[in-house]
């Protein structure tokens, strides 16, 4: 039997993260992603990967970026989810893309998304949004397919042995290129 999707409640705010952040950023990713705590959610890759997601040395990284952002999402003042945006000239990457698994079905990342595409157009004239995404995730992969996302077919490696990445249970893990076209808003010209 399928439940209807809870409503999205609450203020919700973005802003960009600071080092007094990376804690709580860490176990909100890790908890979207590893372990049992994930498997409440629908983001799990705890079948696919122990070991860790992210670590405080990476969440710094992002944050200390000039050419990242790392936007930290509240509801009614309590973080619960969260998304990276790294400029790259033409097109922005997106990545680092938790939603605490208690939030999860209720809209809430379709609303981050939009908000990272909008960032991405409006604030650095991006004509494109790139991500990866491990291409056994069928379902994620799916999912950003209905927010306009297209699969390239370009395949970068696993890190295998490189545990900061998390400890792979398959042997075939690859990361799949995608990639959605920003429109402009208003028609204007996003030429830089």
């Amino acid at each position: 039997m399928e439940t209807a999707p809870r409503a999205l409640t609450g203020d919700i705010t973005f802003r960009d993260a600071g080092p007094a952040d990376v804690d709580a950023l860490v176990a909100l990713i890790e908890s979207a992603y590893r372990g049992d705590a994930s498997r409440a959610g629908w983001t799990t890759e705890a079948d696919i990967l122990e070991g860790q997601r992210t670590d405080p040395r990476g969440v710094v990284e992002v944050i200390e970026s000039p050419a990242s952002r790392l936007l930290a999402v509240e509801r009614d003042g309590a973080l619960v989810a969260c998304c990276q945006l790294e400029h790259r000239g033409e097109h922005a990457y997106f990545g680092m893309f938790a939603v605490s698994p208690a939030e999860q079905g209720a809209g809430l990342g379709k609303m981050i998304i939009a908000e990272a595409e909008r960032v991405a157009r409006e604030e650095w004239g991006a004509r494109e949004m790139h991500m990866t995404v491990i291409s056994v995730r069928e379902d994620l992969i799916a999912w950003y397919e209905r927010r306009g996302y297209r699969r390239t077919g370009k395949m970068t490696p696993f890190p295998y042995g490189d545990e900061r990445f998390g400890i792979p249970q398959r042997a075939d893990l690859e990361f799949e290129l995608l990639v959605k076209e920003l429109q402009a808003v208003n028609g204007a010209d996003l030429t830089p």
